[in-house]
């Protein structure tokens, strides 16, 4: 039997076992099983092992470790180089290669919505592992994005704008694009405004930021990157002011796509039964 994982801390709202497990027997590859399971940081190179050795044969890695793999990796892709973070692992040859597929399955919900990810203003919460797979959506935009980065631990968005600015070069943009702003700080109003953060995985959680600037204004997006739960506060209270909203199911969706395609050579279909399954 061929073993897959998701791994994380905290593990329990993962619903990537439900939907890979639901694609192996649609698509009859029935001597494959996908688990998942709570790991601390001293795991990951144990993680890795199991890999190398065949023991597992791909790995989803989640929150709080997409940075922490990266260092403890044979080899990475040029995306998971870009942003430092990977949360796909496969074994190729005789090495464990991570992968992005959350800049993928970021660009897919974007699309899918119809929303154009050029010459925006944007307001990002969080500075963890998956906001360089966002801000890179925005390196390689057309157009010149303005980017507000967030983050109660200032030292932490500091860190990320240094990156940043190593790399934007390469896509021949301003370095001046993204600034980093006090929690709490008004800004002018913005396009999008994402939740990268944990903050509301739990029930009673809330981002406790004044967005009352926003009421009744139908044109920004807010957009939660947790999927389960499907409505946390930070998107009920966007739709009580009235504003667009989003949760992360369709970029979970397709960076979880990108994934089956590399362990299996099949490319699952996104449609109405995949998405319902989630809800």
């Amino acid at each position: 039997m061929n073993k897959y994982l998701v791994i994380g801390n905290p593990i329990e709202h993962s619903l990537s076992p439900l939907l890979h497990n639901y694609w192996f027997k649609k698509y009859g590859i029935l001597d494959s099983i996908y688990e998942k399971q709570k790991v601390d940081k001293k795991d990951l190179k144990k993680i890795i092992e199991q890999v190398k050795n065949g023991e597992l044969k791909g790995v989803n890695v989640t929150v709080p470790f997409k940075r922490e793999m990266f260092d403890c990796l044979d080899a990475s892709s040029s995306e998971a180089q870009l942003t430092k973070s990977v949360n796909t692992l496969l074994k190729e040859g005789d090495k464990v290669v991570g992968y992005n597929t959350d800049q993928g399955g970021f660009e897919i919900s974007l699309q899918k919505n119809n929303w154009k990810p050029e010459s925006k203003k944007i307001l990002i919460f969080g500075a963890g592992g998956v906001t360089p797979s966002i801000l890179s959506t925005f390196i390689k935009a057309n157009g010149d994005n303005k980017i507000y980065l967030c983050n109660r631990t200032r030292d932490k968005a500091e860190a990320l704008k240094e990156l940043w600015d190593k790399t934007v070069n390469l896509f021949g943009m301003n370095k001046n694009t993204i600034e980093i702003v006090d929690w709490g700080k008004k800004i002018e109003l913005c396009d999008l405004v994402i939740n990268t953060t944990s903050v509301g995985l739990l029930k009673d959680e809330n981002i406790n930021f004044d967005f009352t600037d926003y009421d009744n204004n139908e044109d920004t997006l807010f957009y939660d990157l947790i999927y389960n739960p499907k409505e946390t506060n930070f998107l009920k209270d966007a739709k009580l002011r009235g504003n667009r909203t989003m949760n992360g199911k369709l970029m979970f969706l397709g960076q979880a796509q990108l994934a089956f395609k590399m362990w299996t050579g099949k490319s699952p279909e996104i449609n109405k039964e995949v998405i319902d399954l989630l809800d």
